[in-house]
């Protein structure tokens, strides 16, 4: 009944707006573990980095409610574009109160700047267009200076703070995977690790690299067929049977040693090595396969840029800048690797080929005049060694 007296108005005709049922949460990379497509997305993210937005597009949500502003202004954020360019109308800063106003179910229609549940108003706030969200860029734009300095402050303390690990590899933990001499392709479900994924197939099939998930990285290679040999994160974005395919599981803790998902790795039945930095799980995963030996580190959804250290939005950002800065020397984004692959010519497929030549050199003899003639004379010598095998015998 809800969803009629929502749809349908009183003379019978449906109403404007995108109708859809409403999914809560306070945390978007959780809340697109349960969305459904035509689902209405009710968040609470300031700054929507692509990460979070490509993830949205994938779900096909059918509209994005969010209790916060989705550009601050601090940094020209990559979110809102993506998501107006993938056709979601985006409605902004609503306030945290839309929490207490729906449910989890409720079906709910988002028109212009309101929302409403069943024909009540619950919510207000700012919809989202190409003419707002190019305003906000640019005046983000304008100020990205004060993030530049602040990123660099950030990226000094962490380097006063972890320059024992980054300089001499000081307590990074023993490890059974044995990564000297391989090549190591360390997995980030972060920007296009789908397609790089795809790019990178015949790589992985010839050189047959260590695969190293971080985080919900493990589960994107398992999705794309392959099955990790490492698992290195904090264990909140991995699932349950990603964690029991038998890779070795690295519990990213925190700098003083507290590792609050060492206790799921172990309610799994599942054996964890805990390895203290106060980086990201993506600096960890980086350090422990330079440290252990790995002749090259290919990364797939990583962060390489500027702009994508401050999208992310964590000062700890800064952290992973100087990682790539430590192991420079061995790391290859997954594209690159793409364009420089070529993949070797096997034995057994030098061997088809010179058959495939033979083949096709006797072919050509043997429609051509000169091949016929030869064809007699071997019939004729064929014939007469019979004769003479016969009358020995």
């Amino acid at each position: 009944m809800r969803l009629t007296s929502l749809r349908r108005g009183r003379s019978g005709e449906r109403l404007p707006g995108a109708h859809g049922v409403a999914r809560l949460d306070r945390r978007t990379k959780d809340l697109t573990k349960r969305l459904k497509p035509g689902d209405i997305a009710v968040i609470d993210h300031v700054d929507i980095d692509r990460v979070s937005a490509d993830a949205l597009v994938t779900c096909r949500v059918a509209a994005v409610v969010n209790a916060a502003p989705s550009t601050s202004g601090r940094y020209p954020n990559l979110g809102p574009e993506i998501l107006l360019a993938a056709g979601i109308p985006l409605l902004d800063d609503v306030g945290t109160d839309i929490f207490s106003a729906i449910r989890e179910g409720d079906v709910i229609r988002v028109d212009g700047g309101t929302v409403y549940l069943d024909e009540t108003v619950v919510a207000k706030g700012t919809e989202q267009d190409a003419v707002s969200i190019d305003a906000a860029m640019a005046e983000a734009r304008a100020g990205l200076h004060t993030q530049l300095e602040a990123f660099a402050a950030n990226t000094m303390e962490y380097l006063l703070k972890e320059r024992a690990l980054l300089l001499d590899g000081v307590g990074v933990p023993d490890v059974r995977t044995d990564f000297a001499g391989r090549h190591v392709l360390v997995v980030v479900r972060g920007y296009d690790y789908r397609e790089d994924l795809a790019v990178l197939a015949p790589y992985i099939r010839e050189y047959r690299p260590l695969l190293l998930g971080v985080d919900g990285g493990a589960d994107a290679l398992i999705e794309a067929g392959y099955k990790p040999d490492v698992i290195v994160g904090d264990m909140d974005s991995v699932s349950d049977s990603a964690l029991r395919c038998g890779a070795e599981v690295i519990v990213h803790a925190y700098a003083d040693g507290r590792a609050p998902g060492l206790q799921r790795v172990q309610d799994l039945g599942v054996t964890g090595v805990v390895f203290p930095a106060a980086g990201t799980s993506e600096d960890v995963a980086l350090l422990l396969a330079d440290e252990k030996g790995a002749t090259l580190i290919v990364a797939v959804g990583t962060h390489a840029t500027l702009v994508e250290f401050l999208d992310k939005g964590r000062q700890g950002m800064a952290s992973t800048f100087l990682t790539r800065l430590r192991v420079g020397g061995k790391l290859v984004d997954a594209r690159g690797v793409a364009r420089l692959h070529r993949r070797r010519i096997s034995p057994c497929s030098l061997l088809l080929l010179v058959l495939a030549s033979v083949l096709a050199m006797l072919a050509a003899v043997a429609v051509s005049s000169a091949g016929q003639v030869y064809g007699d004379l071997a019939v004729d010598a064929w014939a007469e060694l019979s004769a003479w095998w016969q009358a020995l015998s």
